[in-house]
């Protein structure tokens, strides 16, 4: 059975490794503490394909402890247990490390059973994620654990890993691959980060690539076919949906239509126009607001055209909502009036209401007070007349502040000539 070039263009050293320079150069502290020879738990978070079972195992090797290595997707506690009963062993004199791939899918009793033996050091633990460990991973592993982010690779980071690879397959095969500088490009730029998509994909083009005069000849052609999708990182449960909708949500906030229009197209390619709809509402009232009011209502028809529309065409209601709701004033005044509001309904006592507010006409016979003495606004000057309408606790409490732009702005004007101040 032939090895999977990505096997054997594994690295040997944390020299070798490709990318995470932010953990692994000279003087950050994953690297500090492989070379220290003292191993902590660690927990490696980041997505598939960058580097986190490399460096597992380059650990395992340089501080000389016995690697066991398991899979969260297919493992049992009986999986765990038999690790556990290589303790004390000739085999792990050295002491035992786990590596324990996609840990997330490990349930709380099956992470459980690890936390004797992780907890007194007679395992040291490295899990790995491609989700966010402080939601998938069980508390008492992650607080006896440090964690470190991976991060995909860069394109210029890729590239030399390619050519290793090239010339890898030139040597094992015998032939001369005949490869441009612009096939790199491809290749590194559409393998979105992932360095183990980037080998098979060098793979695939030494298999598709033309012989001609007694070598192989990858073309751009068939590079492209290739990768054209390739660098879509998604996983709608996973943590690229929330950066994604995430990234498109801050931008247009920022009133940068360019940027809120490529996180949208990434949601648009890989198919996901429900979440890109809801998060435009929400954008709507949150971010624009009472700024332009109107901005709900439009969003509200683009959505609904894109929805009944579908793919393609779904993706020109959706640009104009999107461009409509970057160029627009910005005000966040309701938002932040409706928290205030819920943090004090949180933080409060029971209230009562105003007697001039219930809903009630019958005060009984021992009231202090007889009479709702409500004061129907539209009996009065401008339909306007000043009662208290909130609860005694809270009767000065001011949650919304008028934003500074022209529409609200307005409604400040005329509720200062309502009040006789203007």
């Amino acid at each position: 059975m032939s090895i999977p070039l990505a096997d054997k263009i594994r690295p040997k050293t944390l020299s070798d490794v490709v990318g995470q320079e932010h953990i692994l150069s000279k003087g950050r502290p994953l690297r500090k503490i492989i070379e220290s020879g003292t191993v902590p738990n660690m927990i490696f978070y980041g997505p598939s394909g960058v580097g986190k079972t490399t460096v597992a195992r380059i650990i395992a090797e340089n501080c000389g402890m016995t690697l066991h290595k398991l899979n969260g997707t297919s493992s049992s506690v009986g999986d765990i247990k038999d690790v556990i009963a290589q303790i004390g062993t000739f085999g792990a004199e050295n002491g035992i490390l786990l590596y324990l791939d996609e840990i997330q899918y490990l349930n709380k009793k099956q992470q459980q059973s690890l936390l004797e033996y992780i907890e007194n050091g007679e395992i040291t633990l490295i899990a790995s994620t491609t989700e966010n460990p402080y939601f998938s991973v069980y508390n008492a592993v992650i607080s006896r654990s440090t964690v470190f982010e991976f991060k995909p690779v860069t394109a210029e980071e890729l590239i030399p890993a390619i050519k290793r690879g090239y010339k890898i397959l030139a040597e094992d095969s015998g032939n001369e691959i005949e490869v441009s500088d612009e096939i790199y490009r491809i290749i590194a730029y559409g393998c979105g980060g992932d360095v183990r998509k980037a080998m098979n994909t060098v793979e695939l083009s030494v298999l598709c690539g033309e012989i001609s005069e007694g070598k192989t000849i990858i073309t751009e052609d068939s590079m492209s076919m290739l990768v054209q999708r390739s660098n879509m990182r998604y996983d709608r449960d996973g943590d690229q949906h929330y950066d994604i909708l995430s990234a498109l949500h801050k931008s247009v906030r920022g009133s940068d239509e360019n940027a809120a229009l490529h996180y949208a197209a990434r949601l648009i390619e890989a198919g996901d126009i429900i979440s890109l709809c809801r998060r435009l509402l929400c954008i709507a009232c949150e971010d624009v607001g009472l700024a332009y009011p109107q901005a709900i209502v439009v969003t509200k028809a683009c959505v609904d055209t894109a929805l009944q529309l579908g793919l393609p065409e779904a993706r020109l209601p959706i640009a104009e909502a999107i461009i409509l709701l970057a160029t627009a004033p910005k005000s966040n005044s309701a938002y932040l009036g409706i928290a205030a509001a819920l943090d004090d309904v949180k933080s409060s006592d029971s209230l009562d209401f105003p007697r001039h507010l219930q809903n009630k006409h019958f005060d009984g016979k021992g009231a202090s007070v007889v009479g709702q003495h409500y004061l129907y606004p539209h009996d009065f000057p401008n339909h306007y007349v000043k009662q208290q309408y909130l609860p005694d606790a809270l009767a000065d409490r001011v949650y919304y502040k008028f934003g500074d732009n022209k529409t609200e702005q307005a409604a400040l004007a005329y509720r200062r000539k309502l009040l006789g101040e203007l």
